[in-house]
């Protein structure tokens, strides 16, 4: 059954991006008042999926060439601490309804020795995108749209937007698919795209797709996959550091739900 995470944040070599969500059902708070604890109901509980495994990705944006690197994830599924209630115990809780995400996302940094072709350019550090969103979820569909900052190798704005459609071919088995477009201010595109005598101007920057899915062997155990596909757009298609306009990625990993209850 599809749990919808809190909060998640993956890191994965070298363009790795993880938005995640947390979702309470249409006419409910995000945050609501616990009850009084019983003996067998601990009132303090944090719960959370850790995931690791292998993702491949181009190695810089733009790049043809693709390396294998870890593939790593946390997201926090249910919180209760005090006054403070989020999530559900019900271990196939689907939250439904508009609610607010936490958007994080890594970027590998990138040495200018490794762009074919190209003089001139600067190393890029590595970058942390921190951010919100909203979005919106029912057992067939969800929507989200994203807002970020750069900290380390760029400080700028991106957005993204996404969309999904769910499937469950059995029980433990879920599926996914929608389009995904990414938004960035001219400082992004600069970093990323732009190089001696080509100035990179933000806006859209790319737009595709991503299938992915999660197969529960257990209550506790799980396997989690999934391909997307980007093509870059405006002037970072047009960027001589872009080699192919055609930018693919896929993971996989073993995820594992772990429950505290103190």
């Amino acid at each position: 059954m599809r749990r919808l995470p809190l909060f998640a944040l993956l890191v994965a070599s070298p363009l790795p991006a993880m938005a995640a969500s947390l979702d309470q059902p249409p006419g409910e708070s995000l945050i609501m008042t616990a009850p009084a604890p019983t003996p067998s109901d601990p009132g303090r509980v944090l719960g959370f999926t850790l995931r690791g495994g292998l993702a491949s990705s181009p190695e810089y944006f733009g790049s043809d060439e693709y390396e294998i690197g870890p593939d790593l994830g946390v997201a926090l599924d249910r919180l209760r601490f005090g006054p403070f209630d989020i999530g559900s115990d019900d271990p196939d809780f689907v939250s439904t309804g508009f609610g607010l995400r936490g958007s994080l996302r890594y970027i590998s940094e990138r040495d200018a020795e490794d762009v074919d072709g190209v003089t001139g350019l600067d190393d890029v550090d590595a970058a942390l995108e921190l951010g919100l969103g909203v979005g919106y979820d029912t057992r067939d569909f969800g929507v989200f749209a994203d807002l970020r900052r750069g900290f380390g190798g760029h400080e700028s704005f991106v957005a993204e937007l996404g969309a999904d459609v769910y499937s469950y071919p059995s029980e433990r088995l879920t599926l996914r698919a929608g389009p995904r477009a990414l938004f960035a201010e001219d400082d992004y595109a600069q970093t990323y795209f732009g190089a001696p005598g080509f100035a990179a101007d933000g806006g859209l920057i790319s737009a595709g797709v991503e299938v992915g899915g999660i197969y529960e062997f257990s209550d506790d155990w799980g396997l989690d996959g999934a391909i997307t596909y980007d093509r870059l757009m405006n002037d970072a298609a047009d960027s001589p550091i872009t080699e192919d306009d055609d930018q693919f990625g896929a993971r996989l990993g073993i995820t594992r739900q772990i429950d505290f209850r103190f």
